[in-house]
């Protein structure tokens, strides 16, 4: 084992920062929940504990996007290649990206591909279906899910070409929602959407950077064709909406109602994504009161929402608050105690098991 990097892998892992750039802007929220400068810009998203390259048109280098160890000049994607075992356990790897997010404008109407279209068209084994925890909101949040009823295949066509000189073509196809903090939504591959004005969401999916948004506009941003369509025809990047996601009622396949795991009185565990959703991921909220919990889910990775406490593992200890985040290795399964004298909220996330 090297020791240099063989310590990292005895607690859990922690990153430096690694806001990602987009074409859409945002991030003020981003001041409430790590202490940023409340401004937008185009860097509104932060990757967590990513392994995930980001695929933008210009590139900032093979890493960007991937996570860095804190303190230190390794990337995660380094480190699980020397340390496959301890930090994966049987997986080959993390099976999810993610991300937090701030969205100062809506962002284009778009879809995300299942495993089936991504294996064909992007030779991967994964496709980009996500959940997203409204963790903050502006005045006049909301999300568009679903077409409105009726909608074609062809009236689809005919807006993504008018979409160029009406900036609004787009939006009048699709249902919009408003939202609040603490409210859950999974959008399965293949279904419309789009994140609109003023939502800090902590967005849990598969480990791509697939999305085809066929809109001309992002707010005043014009998108190129690979932004717009990823590389591929203009129709065969259109085939992987389903058009048949459609309705006001559409939003009920989207928002979640969390079960409770366990609600003992000072440790309560929902899950938000289980198989009632999907076998590509699993979301839980843990929420103490002056008290504290085992960890038993590993690789996992977890993201302090509100609060503060302390995580713990054998005698190292680390104080955490609202913002941090971190990778449970493999090698410390059951070894963990998280833990607050007063109040804290974590999500944990981790790949799916199919039942």
């Amino acid at each position: 084992m090297n020791k240099k990097t063989g310590t990292l892998i005895k607690s859990p892992i922690f990153f430096d920062r690694n806001r990602v750039f987009r074409v859409y802007k945002g991030g003020t929220l981003f001041n409430r929940l790590f202490n940023d400068a409340a401004e937008d810009g185009n860097y509104p998203e932060e990757w967590v504990a990513s392994t995930v390259k980001a695929l933008n048109k210009i590139s900032k280098g093979p890493k960007e996007g991937i996570s860095k160890v804190r303190d230190t000049d390794i990337y995660l994607d380094d480190l699980i290649s020397e340390y496959k075992e301890e930090i994966l356990g049987p997986n080959d790897d993390m099976g999810i990206l993610v991300k937090a997010l701030d969205s100062a404008v809506r962002l284009p109407v778009q879809v995300h591909p299942d495993k089936t279209f991504s294996k064909t068209h992007f030779n991967s084994e994964y496709g980009k279906a996500e959940a997203w925890i409204i963790l903050d909101t502006r005045p006049g949040s909301c999300i568009y899910f679903g077409f409105k009823e009726g909608v074609t295949k062809d009236d689809l066509i005919c807006a993504v070409d008018n979409s160029i000189k009406d900036k609004t073509a787009m939006e009048r196809l699709i249902v919009k929602h408003n939202v609040k903090k603490g409210d859950v939504y999974f959008i399965p591959a293949k279904a419309v959407h789009a994140i609109g004005y003023g939502c800090l969401i902590l967005e849990i999916q598969e480990p791509t950077d697939f999305t085809i948004q066929p809109e001309a506009w992002c707010d005043d941003y014009r998108l190129n064709d690979y932004e717009m369509y990823m590389g591929l025809d203009k129709h065969t990047a259109l085939s992987c909406f389903d058009m048949s996601i459609c309705g006001n009622n559409a939003i009920n396949l989207s928002k979640i109602q969390p079960e409770l795991i366990s609600d003992k009185p000072s440790v309560k565990i929902e899950s938000l994504i289980d198989n009632r959703q999907t076998d590509c991921f699993r979301v839980n909220r843990i929420n103490i009161n002056a008290d504290s919990t085992l960890l038993k889910q590993s690789p996992s990775i977890y993201f302090i929402t509100e609060g503060s406490g302390i995580v713990t593992c054998g005698k190292k200890f680390t104080l955490i608050k609202k913002g941090d985040y971190f990778l449970l290795p493999y090698c410390m399964k059951e070894k963990c105690i998280l833990s607050s004298k007063e109040y804290m909220v974590a999500i944990e996330c981790y790949r799916g098991v199919k039942d």
